[in-house]
């Protein structure tokens, strides 16, 4: 689990193609001094497994699977690409952000940037089948950064973000059409989800919700 306060940024190091699944080098001093193989360790919000250590700890690599390509922006990355990056939660930590599992939900467009005095407005667009989990003051994932939602419409959403996020994570470089990853809170999709059964037990009944994918 995470919180969403993004750690430091790394930079991909190296893509490897493997048909179904490609290993992903992430050069990441500060988040692998302590790691170990087997560690998690998010990746503009996806959670990826450390599945090697290179030999001066500067960097680790990650296997990933069709599934979390089919569903991320991963696979967009290229070589020297900055990426979001956040260790596990420990269990004495402040949970400064919101829950967060690392585990995307579908990915959204940059629409436009409108810098303000002190902020800056991102506005994106919303995906259908996402939209009823995003309200206005609700808390959202976007590459792994815990932000609240400012403002949304039939098809956008909007976040403000102050100069320490622009400076701190990779939403700083964004444009207009890039691609990132969307967590939608947890908490929404398991009311979802307990709304589909019946009161007194029995099976899913898909027509309790309009929309149901897992």
């Amino acid at each position: 689990m995470f919180t969403g306060l993004i750690e430091v940024t790394g930079a991909v190091e190296s893509l490897e193609q493997l048909g179904d699944a490609i290993r992903l080098w992430v050069r990441a001093p500060h988040v692998v001094q302590d790691a170990s193989l087997g560690d998690s360790i998010a990746v503009n919000g996806v959670c990826l497994t450390v599945a090697e250590l290179n030999a001066d700890r500067t960097g680790f690599a990650a296997d990933v699977m069709q599934e979390s390509l089919n569903r991320s922006a991963l696979g967009q990355l290229g070589v020297g690409d900055r990426v979001n990056l956040e260790r596990a939660l420990a269990v004495s930590a402040r949970l400064g952000g919101h829950i967060v599992q690392g585990h995307v939900d579908g990915t959204s467009r940059l629409l436009e940037r409108t810098p303000s005095k002190h902020w800056e407005f991102l506005r994106f667009e919303l995906p259908e089948q996402l939209a009823r989990y995003v309200v206005e003051k609700g808390s959202i994932a976007i590459n792994g950064t815990s932000l609240t939602v400012s403002a949304r419409g039939e098809d956008w959403f909007e976040v403000s973000l102050i100069p320490v996020t622009l400076r701190d994570t990779t939403h700083g470089d964004l444009a207009p059409g890039d691609v990132v990853n969307l967590e939608v809170d947890i908490l929404a999709k398991y009311v979802e989800n307990m709304l589909a059964y019946p009161k007194a037990g029995g099976g899913f009944d898909p027509t309790k919700v309009e929309h149901y994918e897992r």
